[in-house]
């Protein structure tokens, strides 16, 4: 069930749904706004939250306006990178000791070597990106594992080009996207909880929709918001 709110200049879809909580998010490229609402909450109440959250929405719709967006990332100060949905600016500082990169200040800091090629400061970034995702997961797959009833025995971070993520039910091994590093954090949520169904149901068939329905109401909407991406 959605409607449209209009708060002074910014349009927001909102989607009511068997949910316990509010979900507000703001989406590349052009900064659309989405609330979903547990279905019994009134649209007074909804439009209070947006009220509340009206600094907020501005301000990442400047972050996505002002981003930009090359082809080809170059790894160069000035550029966007993304980290759990949000775009930071990159900023190249030089070392004589381990490249890394690190959020700081408000940024992503590059730490590498001076003359680094644009594939040296990539391979950087991507430990950076594979480090912080390998925090991210686990926390979720024991909250998961309790919720859904079954057992990871291995998971693994690598780079994909087709699929946000595998599962072997008779291994119980499930593989995650790298990429997933720079989607919001209810989306990685998504993918993990959608991997780990698959102990349950191998196929994607009804028997395993209804598993994610059940466990996670608001799926379609973070499938949605992945499917720009892959």
């Amino acid at each position: 069930m959605a409607s449209n709110l209009i708060i002074e200049d910014i349009q927001i879809e909102v989607r009511k749904k068997k949910i316990k909580n509010l979900y507000l998010s703001v989406h590349p490229p052009d900064g659309s706004v989405r609330i979903s609402a547990p279905l019994a909450m009134s649209d007074e109440a909804i439009r209070d939250f947006a009220l509340a959250k009206l600094d907020w929405i501005r301000k990442q719709q400047a972050k996505l306006q002002k981003q930009v967006r090359p082809e080809e990332k170059q790894y160069i100060a000035g550029e966007n990178h993304y980290f759990q949905g949000l775009p930071y600016v990159l900023n190249v500082l030089y070392t004589g000791k381990k490249q890394r990169a690190e959020l700081k200040n408000g940024q992503i800091e590059l730490y590498v070597r001076q003359g680094s090629t644009q594939e040296q400061r990539e391979k950087v970034m991507r430990e950076w990106y594979r480090s912080e995702l390998k925090k991210l997961i686990p926390p979720l797959i024991a909250k998961w594992e309790e919720k859904i009833g079954v057992t990871v025995n291995f998971w693994g971070v690598k780079l994909m080009k087709t699929k946000w993520g595998s599962c072997n039910p008779r291994a119980k091994r499930i593989w995650f996207n790298l990429e997933l590093a720079k989607q919001s954090p209810r989306c990685l949520e998504y993918i993990v909880v959608h991997e780990m169904v698959h102990l349950l149901e191998r196929h994607h068939n009804k028997r395993f929709y209804a598993y994610l329905e059940k466990f996670l109401p608001d799926w379609k909407e973070c499938r949605e918001e992945l499917n720009i991406y892959l």
